[in-house]
């Protein structure tokens, strides 16, 4: 049956903002009982910037629940999308004649690029340097996939929402072509960040692509964070302060945040604005045990 499995407004997911630190024992604990994880990352950096030692707060996020998944014995495989060819997506889900998108013609006939045999997009048979195929192979593999994104003008940032678009043939070779929903046993969910602006709104929308794909979509796995509720808050102090309530709500840090600020010439050494303490662990266990709730809930 094509769309979700439930299009209720009624969704428990409650993104965090500033220094409120995120309740994180819901995501791990489930993504800790599975075997094999897809961690996609999709926020980008300036070249330039990158080599400073500047990565995206999401990416470095990504990073940090790898390490802490591995040391409950999780394999966790980490793709930045922002550093593959990916194409954009074709539009064949909309043409006059209809959608031709996951039909079966459009089946990438390569044992390398489909050894399962769902890739079914017209992009990946037009261009011969598109990667996408990488992404898919990773995720029928696992049992799990997360995508970590920004929120950018109240919506996922463009990497992300041009994979999500590419990845289209899931929902459409067994929603319109009637085939097998080949994602119904993976878990999916998303970690979306954002400055002063939709995040929650956003979050929710990417529940119900992900599970109009045919994902099993656990609300665990979806979590946000927003630097302020101001929406008007443009502010330069507002966007430097970000990463200081990033650490405390997450309990990662930032390396070299501030030699990287004072290098580039930031317009905020000492900010008059308060400064949130970053939560230093050691490990899983330690990470758990610094948290302010229950972890028998």
């Amino acid at each position: 049956m094509a769309g979700p499995n439930n299009l209720s407004t009624d969704v428990n997911i409650q993104v965090k903002y500033g220094p409120e630190m995120e309740n994180i024992y819901p995501f791990l604990s489930t993504l800790a009982a599975e075997k094999r994880v897809l961690f996609v990352t999709t926020s980008n950096r300036g070249e330039y910037i990158s080599s400073k030692g500047e990565k995206p707060k999401s990416t470095r996020l990504a990073e940090h629940f790898k390490k802490l998944l591995e040391e409950k014995g999780v394999e966790v495989v980490l793709m930045d999308a922002a550093k593959l060819k990916i194409h954009n997506c074709l539009g064949c889900v909309s043409e006059l004649k209809g959608n031709m998108c996951g039909s079966p013609e459009a089946k990438l006939k390569d044992e390398k690029k489909n050894p399962h045999g769902h890739l079914k997009c017209w992009a990946s048979l037009d261009y011969k340097d598109d990667e996408v195929w990488k992404i898919a192979n990773e995720i029928y593999t696992s049992d799990a996939i997360i995508f970590f994104a920004s929120n950018r003008w109240g919506n996922p940032n463009a990497i992300y929402q041009k994979l999500i678009e590419r990845l289209d043939w899931i929902e459409s070779s067994y929603s319109t072509y009637e085939g097998p929903n080949t994602v119904k046993k993976i878990k999916a969910g998303m970690v979306l960040l954002g400055q002063n602006w939709r995040v929650q709104e956003s979050l929710e929308v990417q529940y119900h692509v992900l599970n109009f794909f045919g994902f099993e979509t656990p609300e665990q796995l979806f979590m946000g964070w927003q630097f302020t509720r101001d929406t008007l808050d443009e502010d330069q102090k507002s966007y430097q302060e970000a990463p200081n309530a990033f650490e405390q709500s997450w309990g990662t840090e930032i390396p070299s945040k501030q030699e990287t600020i004072k290098e580039e010439g930031g317009l905020v050494k000492e900010s008059s604005v308060q400064k949130f303490r970053s939560v230093q662990v050691s490990g899983f266990n330690d990470y758990i045990s610094k948290l302010s709730w229950n972890t028998h809930q």
